[in-house]
């Protein structure tokens, strides 16, 4: 399918503006929703001629988001992956309305890109710009299946939990009253007892505990059968990460450790949250499964998860894919960086 007037699709040789690098000159982030390409240009959020010139360009795009999916373009021919489905800002107004249109950033042609909800719309599929060119996909489905670039998942990740925040953040934390976006989609003042409300990132710590050439992984009752993780938990406030982690292992498996080192990070937009990864030490392989969080633990030596990595395992046990960070955390430690 060619692209539309009104579509501006990132293949399309006139529209390759997200190139696969790393933000900042950073070395690559192994994780899935980083390297988010785009210069965010915060200083540029308060300035409203800024924002509003760049809406109006002829140049700047836009991905429509309804209910937090975001618009994707089918393969042209199988195999080759599908495209984000990025919009003329020129129909902002007819898709979005007045729902939160959020600046994500500059791409690498200087070229400005939003995200918009349009969740207003009543049959979006059938819509008069948007029928027959693509569809609304999740975001998950979408990062699982690997049909999209990681610098596209990355963008999308940002997309989705702005627009996520303003369809929860519509009243005020502090009086009730309603509340209007402000700063190109980053900050929301309320109208009466005039508080500003930020965007805000919920820290969570995911750690492999190891010890002696082996790690551990536990498993829920919800879990599919066979599947064996990471101990995750949410970082508490006035706690450290490194507290937080051996706080969650104590808690769920009764594990004590010694040391906690950082791994990498993965941002997670459900709705948002910074997962971080790290390896931890234990004093030793006794644990005591709590029962609540996990139902099962047990302790896998290097080879063992080096075989269910590599698919090679006895069939009852495996890993998150390579989506999770989970899956980072255990195949460091299967190659023995951890």
């Amino acid at each position: 399918m060619s692209a539309s007037p009104r579509c501006a699709s990132l293949r399309h040789p006139n529209f390759n503006d997200i190139k696969p690098e790393t933000p900042m000159g950073l070395p690559e982030n192994p994780n899935i929703f980083a390297n988010n390409p785009l210069d965010r240009a915060s200083y540029r959020r308060t300035d409203n001629a800024w924002i509003a010139e760049q809406l109006a360009a002829p140049t700047s795009l836009f991905v429509p988001m309804w209910r937090l999916q975001p618009f994707v373009l089918p393969e042209t021919s199988p195999g080759e992956g599908k495209d984000i489905g990025w919009m003329r800002t020129g129909l902002l107004k007819e898709l979005a309305g007045e729902s939160a249109t959020v600046f994500l950033g500059i791409n690498k042609r200087g070229k400005a890109l939003f995200a918009a909800d349009v969740s207003g719309l009543e049959d979006p599929d059938n819509h008069p710009s948007l029928k027959g060119l693509g569809a609304f996909e999740d975001l998950r489905a979408l990062a699982m299946a690997g049909e999209i670039t990681p610098t596209e998942l990355a963008i999308m990740a940002q997309a989705k939990s702005m627009i996520d925040w303003h369809n929860r953040h519509g009243f005020c934390s502090v009086c009730g009253s309603k509340s209007t976006m402000a700063e190109a989609g980053y900050k929301r003042v309320c109208l009466s007892c005039k508080a500003e409300h930020f965007p805000r990132t919920d820290p969570v710590v995911i750690m492999l505990a190891v010890h002696d050439g082996k790690c551990f992984l536990g498993r829920q009752k919800i879990w599919p059968k066979g599947m064996h993780s990471a101990l995750a938990g949410f970082v508490e406030p006035g706690e450290s990460i490194e507290e937080a982690v051996a706080r969650e292992l104590a808690e769920e498996a009764g594990l004590r450790i010694a040391s906690a080192t950082y791994h990498s990070t993965q941002p997670w937009p459900y709705p948002s949250s910074l997962m971080i990864g790290c390896h931890a030490v234990a004093e030793s392989e006794d644990f005591t499964i709590d029962g609540i969080e996990l139902s099962e633990g047990r302790w896998f030596t290097r080879e063992e998860a080096q075989a269910v990595l590599a698919g090679k395992g006895d069939g009852t046990v495996w890993f998150p894919p390579p989506f999770a960070i989970a899956h980072q955390l255990i195949k460091a430690f299967a190659e023995g960086k951890a």
